[in-house]
């Protein structure tokens, strides 16, 4: 493929200047009486000829290799558009994307597929403007995000606006989220205002609106649409702190009957991702490996805690379930300083109960989506502890090969 022939290229510049090297070197190790002055220039020269030829030639297959690369993925984005038909968000080109990001000069934050731009359609409804690095993931969540959320209106779902895809340059544009991500509020130790956000009824209400999302992607589609990256940075909250799901980059599509889908690697974020998606042994990847990545989602809302913290070096002593569960089964506060009634305590312990649930290793053992929006919604009453969400500390499966977002 042009993937792989684009990887010669390296190889084919180090070659030539190892020939070119060898040769220098022959020259130098030789007898410096042997050659006349003029000699030696002739064949510095021919040296410096043949380098400068040798990079003009990969440098000319490397332009050829990568314009053919960006045709491929050019053609495939244009066959799924010409697919989708006329039921897909408005198209913009790309000097009306220009217009509405403000030349892009209000930069809202970087992802791992491109940079987020603050815009304004011409009607005057604030937007955010994604636009994607070519150079990432070959099309490929352009696509997802289309072929998801461009179809799909959910009240805690971020609705997809617009797109734009000409030559190289593609951008999605989003209904603008004030109040950016709940990562800012979960783990921000000074603001007042992450304190009153994060009420315990709001905790659970901020839940609930996850949880519904989900439970419209993986139930209340045409096709069942597995997100693969629930986490905090993920959720954005709109003037009301009303939570909405976003990012679905590295969705997958299937159908409302299969049980069981098929990945090459892992994806997602390190500490959010289901036992099952590094090691089969923990049984099939579906969608409760999104339930799994939620149950994460809240048990760092309602600690304030990361559910890994890469400063630390051993992290069996700070595995958040772990730590959480012995909190809720010895009946002590996960929050000593949150001053809470007896009521706002209890609902904690419901929520975290949830969440235990939800991160079961085995997926059979989590409850479904619709299951989890009864459980917060008092529809199921008493609540039991689960058993614990993992074997040990030390049997806990470790990332390999993970695709981020």
């Amino acid at each position: 493929s042009c993937k792989n022939q684009e990887l010669i290229v390296p190889k084919l510049l180090c070659r030539s200047n190892e020939v070119a090297l060898q040769f220098l070197s022959t020259l130098n190790h030789g007898k410096t009486n042997d050659l006349l002055p003029t000699s030696r220039y002739t064949a510095a020269s021919s040296v410096a000829a043949f380098v400068v030829l040798s990079l003009m030639v990969t440098t000319a297959i490397y332009l050829s290799l990568k314009s053919r690369y960006n045709e491929e993925i050019n053609m495939k984005v244009e066959m799924f558009l010409k697919a989708y038909g006329t039921s897909k968000p408005t198209r913009y080109t790309f000097p009306e994307v220009k217009k509405i990001a403000r030349r892009f000069k209000d930069k809202l934050g970087q992802g791992g597929f491109g940079s987020v731009y603050k815009g304004e359609l011409q009607n005057g409804v604030p937007v955010a403007v994604k636009m994607l690095e070519s150079s990432k993931g070959e099309g490929e969540e352009f696509i997802n995000e289309v072929a998801t959320i461009g179809l799909i209106h959910h009240a805690n779902i971020v609705r997809l606006m617009g797109f734009c895809s000409e030559g190289t340059r593609r951008a999605l544009i989003y209904e603008y989220m004030p109040n950016k991500s709940l990562e800012k509020y979960i783990f921000s130790h000074v603001s007042n205002i992450s304190r009153q956000l994060l009420a315990p009824t709001k905790m659970v209400d901020i839940a609930l609106g996850v949880a519904r999302g989900m439970e419209y992607l993986h139930q209340g589609c045409n096709q069942r649409i597995l997100h693969f990256d629930i986490k905090p940075h993920n959720i954005l909250l709109d003037y009301n702190f009303n939570p909405k799901i976003s990012d679905f980059g590295l969705a997958k599509l299937c159908a409302r009957d299969q049980s069981i889908v098929t990945l090459t690697a892992a994806r997602g974020t390190m500490g959010y991702i289901a036992p099952e998606l590094y090691s089969r042994n923990f049984g099939g990847v579906s969608y409760k490996s999104d339930v799994y990545s939620f149950g994460m989602l809240v048990l760092e809302m309602v600690s304030g805690r990361r559910n890994s913290d890469p400063s630390v070096e051993n992290q069996h002593e700070v595995y958040l379930p772990e730590w959480i569960y012995e909190k809720v089964i010895t009946e002590q506060e996960l929050v000593v300083s949150l001053e809470m009634t007896a009521e706002d305590k209890e609902k904690m312990r419901q929520l975290t109960i949830v969440a235990l649930w939800c991160i079961q290793w085995n997926p059979k053992n989590r409850p479904s989506t619709t299951k989890v929006v009864n459980m917060l919604t008092g529809r199921l009453q008493n609540l039991q502890i689960p058993p614990k969400p993992y074997v040990s500390s030390e049997n806990r499966p470790m990332p390999q090969n993970t695709t981020n977002t």
